[in-house]
């Protein structure tokens, strides 16, 4: 898997570039996936994931930040979706009472704030990083662990 790019950036000018990038990047997830979104408040981590989340289910899916909940689940067919948002987790343990361990083996998990995941973070995980850039954003991509070369092809 050498040959495979590990880490990408994308200029996104503009928050409709931002939902572009989101649905390219959800096209392509498949049970297991789990994307760890980072960056500071106002970044567009639930922005992207509210994108993401409509491009799996439906575009006019209600998709509630899950900040007081932590965790938020769709129906998309045959995929679980798990939107979790980790900003007011007390403890990463209280994530294995939620299910943090099911939805890692057979569900897309997209999870903001993921440094208070701790020890918890997956081995295998798609790490993006948002950041405000002029007008628009940044988006740092890095694949981590196991196999991502359907990904890493999209992307390119």
């Amino acid at each position: 898997m050498s040959d495979v790019p590990h880490s990408f950036r994308f200029h996104l000018p503009a928050p409709a570039a931002t939902d572009m990038f989101a649905r390219r990047v959800a096209a392509l997830l498949g049970p297991a996936d789990c994307i760890l979104l980072g960056g500071p408040i106002g970044a567009g981590k639930t922005h992207f994931a509210r994108a993401a989340i409509r491009a799996l289910t439906h575009d006019a899916q209600e998709v509630p930040s899950p900040t007081y909940t932590l965790m938020q689940g769709y129906d998309a067919g045959d995929r679980t979706i798990w939107h979790m948002d980790l900003y007011r987790l007390g403890e990463p343990e209280e994530l294995m009472e939620l299910g943090l361990d099911t939805a890692l083996e057979d569900a897309i998990t997209l999870i903001e704030w993921p440094e208070r995941l701790g020890s918890l973070t997956p081995a295998r995980h798609m790490a993006i990083t948002l950041a405000q850039a002029g007008e628009g954003r940044e988006a740092v991509v890095q694949l981590v662990g196991g196999d991502w070369k359907r990904m890493s092809e999209g992307l390119s």
